[in-house]
């Protein structure tokens, strides 16, 4: 899908940045590709159980869109969300430990991998049922209007969530309602291991928004600064006519559905073709061209990160596991 051309960011170029600005961008990314390698680790480990899906090949999605929003913007996500919840203030530690089921964690390690939440952060989850966050990001675009405030929601979808009826619904409610809510397809091309061809009749999912008169568009989700620029541009436009949009952010997914998926739906060789795009590689050789770095100084960051993400893991080992007497907590607000 994204080897066959995405939109192109236009005229801009790496030259048109701050150095500071896409050496920032460019340890994000890193960082959070390192976190999810020590995620993945730790499973194999078998620090925790249950699921896990990992959002390496995706970060210049979560880069790009928070790098736009506003602390009192509201996010919701899917299951896939571990550096999403970071993105948008929740810190290392805190994911960790929720992902080790510790106290510490942003959910009281009450709710793993696909359930990261803080209210003080506006991270909305973490859903572990497709397009569930759908509904939900309508009713926090209402709270919004009700409230005359000047936030916006940003809900990210799956590709396979978009042939969900809930999806439809909430989509048609938030068009009738005029709701600041941006709905953006994380289109990383398979549905758990079905390529989303198979199972959806448009060329694009974006046009999907026409059926509700909504505006659409794709972006190249594999270039931080496509998407950074995209973004910027729709998150805009959502806040300053409180109305909805839907974004298609094509995307790739190195890993499997979760840590548990070998998959065997792909050809090694179509892995291999998107990781020459990947997101980090660009930006590093965007860096080095501009002479903004070495190869030595895209080493050391990634050295960096790896030591600070392994830092976290220790401090969130740390948190105690959770009462036993503490069971029936948090499941009514007290």
């Amino acid at each position: 899908m994204l080897l066959n051309g995405a939109d192109a960011m236009g005229s801009k170029t790496a030259s048109n940045y701050d150095g500071d600005f896409l050496v920032s961008l460019y340890k994000e990314m890193v960082f959070y590709r390192k976190f999810e390698e020590l995620v993945n680790l730790a499973y194999t480990k078998r620090k925790f159980s249950g699921f896990c899906h990992l959002h390496i090949g995706q970060e210049a999605v979560c880069v790009g869109v928070q790098r736009n929003l506003r602390a009192s913007d509201y996010i919701l996500g899917s299951y896939r969300t571990h550096t999403l919840a970071i993105a948008k203030g929740i810190s290392p530690t805190s994911v960790l430990a929720e992902l080790y089921g510790r106290e510490g964690g942003c959910s009281k390690g009450r709710g793993g991998s696909m359930h990261m939440f803080s209210k003080e952060h506006r991270f909305l989850g973490g859903h572990g049922i497709v397009g569930g966050q759908a509904p939900i990001a309508a009713g926090v675009g209402f709270k919004i209007k009700y409230s005359k405030e000047d936030d916006i929601v940003v809900c990210l979808l799956g590709d396979a969530a978009m042939n969900q009826g809930a999806v439809f619904e909430a989509m048609n409610m938030v068009a009738v309602w005029d709701l600041p809510v941006l709905y953006l397809i994380e289109n990383n091309c398979y549905g758990m291991g079905t390529d989303i061809k198979r199972t959806t009749n448009v060329e694009h999912l974006h046009q999907i928004g026409q059926a509700f008169n909504m505006p659409n568009d794709k972006v190249d989700g594999m270039n931080v600064l496509h998407v950074y620029e995209k973004v910027k541009e729709v998150v805009g436009q959502v806040r300053e006519k409180r109305q909805p949009y839907l974004l298609e952010v094509l995307t790739y997914r190195y890993k499997g559905h979760s840590v548990s998926d070998p998959g065997l739906y792909r050809t090694k060789k179509e892995v291999e073709e998107y990781q020459k795009l990947d997101p980090i590689l660009q930006l590093g050789e965007m860096l080095i061209e501009q002479k903004l770095a070495n190869a030595d100084d895209l080493k050391n960051w990634q050295r960096e990160a790896k030591e600070v993400v392994k830092a976290a893991e220790v401090e969130a080992e740390s948190s105690p596991f959770p009462k036993n007497s503490d069971a029936e907590r948090y499941v009514f607000a007290e």
